[in-house]
């Protein structure tokens, strides 16, 4: 089993930090990044570990907030770019991990089905004082562009932003990436779950609310997912901030899928 050997070296980095040790998991829609939480909590817990998942989905403003950002705001049509989370409660909650000795700690939680598929917070939950975390997301450790890069006129920015308006989006989602730097600096180390082509999410996120539909929640309609897909590509597209920490020398592991999610390869930066 591929991550067998995964799971002994981040249990081998976290006991050479001697610390809890975040481990960051990037991955677009549908890449199974919260499967491979799981599977490397299980397999870690054999080791002894104690180990904990956040998502940057927990981090979501509340219902409430994001209908404020969205009258202030008519682009923040759906939750998900920059500027849709809290990140003092993210810094908080790592910073609580990262140092924990003991006791418990509150863990934030979202609920995507509420709302009609727009999501709400909900209860925290009580974890004990992990050795590691896991803090997975569709843009963690995603580093913005200097402005003068994407006001460039020659800049070529990718389908689907087509429209000025589009553009100014992507420039302004970019300038908003910047304050998400607090967070990326609590992570140790960063995996990349990187699909061949980025366009399977399209594929994938419609399965995904399939699964959940079928479980007696509320989701999105297929429409409603393509347009929603979308959004996150003209927010932060995967080509413009994800290819790029497939090559960084922060990003500790490369996983290539395909769309089958196969694994086609592994491989470091």
């Amino acid at each position: 089993m591929l991550w067998i050997p995964l799971a002994h070296h981040i249990s081998q980095q976290q006991k050479q930090l001697d610390q809890p040790f975040i481990q960051g998991i990037l991955g677009g829609q549908g890449t199974g990044k919260t499967t491979l939480t799981k599977i490397l909590q299980i397999l870690l817990g054999c080791l002894g570990h104690q180990s904990v998942g956040l998502s940057i989905d927990d981090l979501y403003l509340s219902y409430t907030k994001r209908l404020e950002l969205k009258r202030a705001d008519p682009r923040f049509v759906w939750r998900g770019p920059p500027g849709t989370h809290d990140i003092d409660l993210g810094v908080k909650t790592l910073t609580a991990l990262k140092t924990a000795t003991g006791g418990t700690i509150n863990i934030p939680r979202f609920d995507k089905s509420l709302h009609g598929g727009q999501g709400d917070r909900i209860s925290s939950v009580h974890s004990a004082a992990p050795s590691i975390v896991f803090f997975e997301g569709w843009f963690i450790g995603a580093q913005p562009f200097e402005s003068k890069v994407l006001d460039d006129p020659t800049f070529t920015f990718p389908p689907p932003i087509t429209t000025a308006a589009d553009r100014q989006f992507a420039k302004d989602c970019n300038e908003r990436l910047r304050d998400y730097e607090p967070l990326w600096s609590l992570l140790n180390s960063l995996i990349v779950l990187s699909p061949e082509d980025y366009r399977y999410s399209q594929q994938w996120r419609q399965q995904a609310e399939q699964a959940m539909i079928a479980q007696g929640k509320s989701g999105l309609s297929p429409d409603e997912i393509a347009a929603f897909v979308n959004y996150f590509w003209q927010a932060l597209h995967p080509e413009l901030f994800i290819e790029p920490l497939t090559e960084s020398k922060t990003t500790s592991l490369v996983v290539r899928l395909n769309r089958e999610h196969r694994i086609n390869s592994l491989r470091l930066p």
